[in-house]
């Protein structure tokens, strides 16, 4: 018999820490979860106490028989999933699935793959917690029922196909909220002042904003005649210390928003690069509530600061987790070895690495130190002042090594800097005084790391939800990741200079957003819907009240079947009331008008594949009536917002651009969006052009580039076989048969020369030997 296996969740984990454990150890991994509810059936049984019916899924049949066939010959086995709640239900779950003994199983965690943390862990095993265990299947089983008995009536009042989640569903009415704020905001204008003064010098100038907007251009102006033979003192001077603390060491929310921040990623891709520094033995656990560093680290921390910068530069710091409940409050996230400034690996693992390596150094050092400065300008003829702010720092501290990102809603205009000395009673020239207007801004939309930051001070979801969350609402298509396009808007500018008072015109593009999160129509009339009917599940203290309860269960202070009963009593009985009601309309259907010239009414709606207009209405009981009109809208166009006019227009489409090569070509909308339909050809009508205004001219230029793609795209033909194709594709060339795509081997340089009997073989080798799938995440 073999002593021991080890059975983690990743083969990358694995490969790490069979490194530190010597030949009476081997190391398997279980590829995530290996049990789970089973997918097309409820699985849960409501009436013997909500007990979750589980299965081992086809794909992972293999890899729990050669875990199990292992297990049997081992004379003890080490369930060392992650230590959070998810990982501690794996272990469970691999205990029950593989028939394990009390006897010889024995359960480790450890917060990051060293080899100390590996041999401490294996020195001080434990049970599984059960109570940790109960908190997951809690969540688990919510959320399906949500799922399952939310769905069913989506499909059947707005549109087939759709689903509801709990967090989901809530992290999508604060994007639609949002979008409504900005959508019902009337930007109030006011002119900010600032004036250019000559110092005594006759060269120094000083910059200073007056301490009141004004509110109209008159008031600017009535303000700058003043100006004309007023004269200017410094009538004050305040110079006081100021000083910046350094931020925390990273929590999976922190490290998410800062890494989208700083380095452009999306919270799933911060996720999955840190995992993957994480198996690798490089950082400590990646899904973390807790600001906590070692005794360890903190040690480390000192020398490197000390070794690198000096003493003056170290300040010892222990954060405290203010969350109540963080289930993984272990430690923050923090590099393995603080003494490794700098690792091997991918371009963006190294990026992500820096950023964690720099902020859990700059929380160990020393605050910065500022000067403030305020200068006071008095004007003789007013009671304003103008006022000028400067900001100098005098000891960097922790800014040497690291500068926080803010938020763009957290960014204000700041005057920051150094200014020129001056002296009390000091008279100044005036070189000029300009009124600018300015609006007030409306509501930021949310980033994928600003979204994060809401549902955390919310209460809503745990590290290891925030990722799944948000990727799971863009794949529903209820929210899109996406830019805007600003719109103009004209500005005045009142300038005093030599006496004289000019006014003039200027244009700015405002409200343009990128990378931001936005609802789509389906997103916007889904979240209606369920604030209408399912209010509490959507209720932002409602569901950060379960999950005070899931923390209550972790910590053994709740029956898990207790919270669940306690939901579903109030929630099944409205799904029950919801599913009878008849409604005439389909939900989120709006009238716009009537068409002038047919009198017949025109709606908007969620069709089958998306949005859609309406001209005319249905009617089943006469069947020779003629039948309703759709067209799709185009993008940029909502449901909400759409006017009867604009509506109209899109029944234009189908229209005929004009003849090419003696066939027709025309302009339409489909499941795709807009098209150019040429000789049997569909080619897609890029964003900048309009099919309802699309030229003969920009169409046969679209036609050509099409060509030219696909002759580019084709290498090679078969006579024999005239359904095989050797096609380039966006990865390289591959082979194309009876629907299916097939890998083109490496060692063949040349493609287009493979003969008929070569591309059999590797079709034939591919059907033997199937690529394996995509491990899907094991976060729920």
């Amino acid at each position: 018999m073999q002593k021991n296996l080890v059975i983690v969740e990743s083969p990358a984990k694995a490969k790490t820490i069979e490194k530190f454990l010597g030949k009476d150890f081997k190391v398997m991994s279980s590829y995530g979860h290996i049990r789970d509810l089973k997918t097309k059936d409820f699985s849960i049984d409501i009436e013997n106490n909500y007990k979750p019916v589980y299965e081992i899924p086809a794909d992972k049949k293999k890899i729990v028989s050669e875990l199990k066939a292992e297990a049997k010959k081992s004379e003890q086995v080490w369930l060392a999933s992650d230590e959070d709640r998810e990982g501690e239900a794996i272990s469970w779950h691999l205990y029950e699935a593989l028939n394990l003994k009390p006897e010889n199983t024995k359960r480790i965690v450890f917060h990051e793959i060293t080899k100390n943390a590996i041999l401490h862990a294996i020195e001080t095993p434990r049970a599984i917690d059960i109570n940790l265990v109960n908190a997951q299947q809690a969540r688990r089983v919510l959320d399906r029922i949500v799922g399952f008995e939310l769905s069913p009536i989506l499909w059947r009042k707005v549109k087939p196909a759709l689903s509801a989640g709990r967090v989901q569903s809530v992290a999508v009415r604060l994007i639609v909220e949002r979008e409504r704020e900005i959508q019902g905001f009337v930007s109030e204008a006011s002119f900010r002042v600032i004036a250019t003064f000559i110092l005594p010098d006759g060269t120094t100038l000083l910059k200073a904003e007056l301490n009141r907007r004004l509110k109209n251009e008159e008031e600017v102006k009535i303000f700058l005649e003043s100006c004309k033979e007023a004269s200017f003192t410094i009538d004050d001077i305040s110079k006081k210390p100021g000083r910046k603390t350094p931020a925390p060491p990273f929590t999976t929310s922190t490290l998410q928003q800062e890494a989208a921040r700083k380095l452009g990623f999306s919270v799933s891709q911060t996720m999955v690069v840190a995992q993957r520094l994480y198996e690798s033995g490089l950082i400590t656990y990646m899904r973390t509530d807790s600001v906590h560093l070692s005794d360890l680290a903190l040690g480390t921390s000192k020398e490197a600061i000390v070794q690198n910068y000096g003493d003056k530069y170290y300040k010892f710091r222990q954060y405290h987790t203010k969350s109540k409940g963080a289930q993984e409050a272990h430690e923050a996230i923090r590099p393995t070895y603080i003494s490794n400034a700098e690792i091997e690996g991918s371009a963006q693992e190294k990026r992500l690495y820096d950023l964690i390596y720099k902020r859990t150094i700059a929380s160990q050092m020393a605050d910065a130190e500022l000067e403030r400065t305020t200068i006071s300008i008095s004007i003789s003829s007013l009671k304003e002042t103008f006022v000028a702010t400067g900001e100098v720092i005098t000891f960097d501290g922790f800014l040497k090594v690291y500068h926080e990102s803010m938020d763009d809603e957290h960014e204000k205009e700041q005057d920051n800097g150094l200014l020129p000395p001056v002296q009390l009673n000091e008279k100044l020239e005036m070189k000029d005084i300009v009124g600018t207007e300015r609006f007030t801004q409306r509501p930021y939309r949310y980033t994928e790391a600003s979204l994060v930051r809401r549902l955390e001070e919310l209460g809503i979801g745990r590290p290891s939800t925030y990722a799944p969350t948000i990727q799971t609402i863009q794949n529903r298509e209820y929210v899109i990741k996406g830019d805007k396009e600003g719109t103009e808007r004209q500005y005045t500018i009142v300038t005093l200079r030599k006496n004289k008072i000019t006014s003039e015109e200027k244009k700015e593009v405002v409200g343009a957003d990128r990378n931001k999160l936005m609802p789509t129509d389906i997103g916007i009339v889904v979240n209606d819907f369920l604030m209408e009917y399912f209010p509490d599940v959507l209720n932002y203290n409602f569901t950060a009240s379960v999950e005070k309860e899931f923390d209550a269960v972790a910590d053994g202070e709740m029956i898990w079947t207790d919270a669940i009963d306690k939901f579903y009593k109030i929630f099944h009985p409205i799904v029950e009331s919801t599913s009878a009601i008849r409604t005439e309309h389909k939900v989120g259907e709006r009238e716009l008008g009537l068409d002038p010239k047919s009198g017949k009414p025109v709606f908007v709606k969620i069709g089958r594949y998306g949005p859609v207009v309406q001209l005319g209405q249905a009617n089943p009981e006469d069947k020779e009536a003629p039948k309703p009109q759709f067209a799709s809208l185009l993008k940029g166009q909502s449901i909400e917002t759409i006017t009867l006019e604009e509506a109209l227009k899109l029944f234009d489409l189908p229209r005929t651009v004009g003849d090419f090569e003696g066939k027709t070509v025309v302009a339409a909308i489909g499941r795709f969006g807009p098209f150019i339909r040429h000789d049997g050809k569909f080619i897609s009508i890029p964003k900048q052009l309009n099919p309802l205004s699309i030229t003969l001219e920009e169409s046969i230029e679209l036609i050509k580039e099409k060509r030219v793609k696909d002759e580019q795209r084709f290498l090679k033909k078969f006579d024999e076989e005239p359904e095989m194709e050797i096609l380039n594709g966006r990865y390289g060339p591959y082979i194309a048969y009876k629907g299916a795509n097939y890998k083109i081997p490496k060692s063949v340089k040349e493609p287009q020369n493979l003969t008929l009997e070569e591309v059999r073989k590797i079709i034939a080798d591919a059907a033997e030997n199937p690529a394996p799938k995509k491990r899907a995440s094991r976060k729920k």
